[in-house]
């Protein structure tokens, strides 16, 4: 077997396993059914924090590190990695088509202008994060006839390869973040019913 068929399926892998949990925890019915929202928008953020993490640490760095693969921005067209972002963006277009649950990638400096902030919930969600990393910003919306609550958590900058491909990147608005700085936000999005 091929380091590329190795790492291909490595990430094949975490995308499934990140998608099956999301797609489980918003069929679940019964008690499980009756946590408190942001508990579960907690949830949802620590598991794709979780997989973030080790994808962009355990699989991109250090297959970068090895010479085996890189990430790169067209990555479909290269048949190299996706970088993190794009990971993330590519598992939650995976868990939309399956469920009511919506991931976004927003930040006040983005490279691609669609993960600008598109309402006052998410520019000022983006502000508050930045200044309270540790504490999300939450709300309710209404879309039609139906209530939705949505959870903006801090995007850190957790690996070299982050901070790199931001600050390097032509199109990047902002080009001096460090380890830990507040890059971003991650919207998380699922249904209120009753609320």
């Amino acid at each position: 077997m091929t380091y590329k068929k190795l790492v291909w399926g490595a990430v094949a892998l975490v995308l499934v396993g990140t998608s099956s949990i999301m797609l489980r925890a918003a069929e679940t019915s019964g008690p499980a059914a009756s946590i408190p929202l942001d508990t579960a928008t907690d949830y949802i953020h620590a598991v794709i924090q979780a997989d973030r993490e080790i994808y962009t640490k355990n699989v991109v760095e250090r297959m970068q590190a090895k010479g085996i693969v890189v990430a790169s921005e067209d990555w479909h067209e290269k048949n190299t990695l996706p970088l993190p972002a794009q990971f993330l963006i590519d598992s939650a277009h995976l868990v939309a088509r399956k469920t009511s649950i919506r991931v976004r990638l927003l930040s006040l400096w983005p490279i691609n202008k669609r993960n600008g902030p598109a309402t006052e919930f998410e520019r000022t969600g983006l502000a508050n994060v930045i200044s309270q990393p540790d504490r999300p910003h939450t709300g309710f919306f209404e879309n039609g006839r139906k209530w939705f609550f949505q959870a903006l958590y801090a995007d850190k900058a957790v690996s070299q390869a982050c901070i790199g491909c931001h600050n390097a990147h032509p199109d990047s608005p902002k080009r001096d973040f460090k380890q830990d700085d507040v890059m971003g936000g991650i919207l998380i999005t699922i249904p209120a019913a009753g609320q």
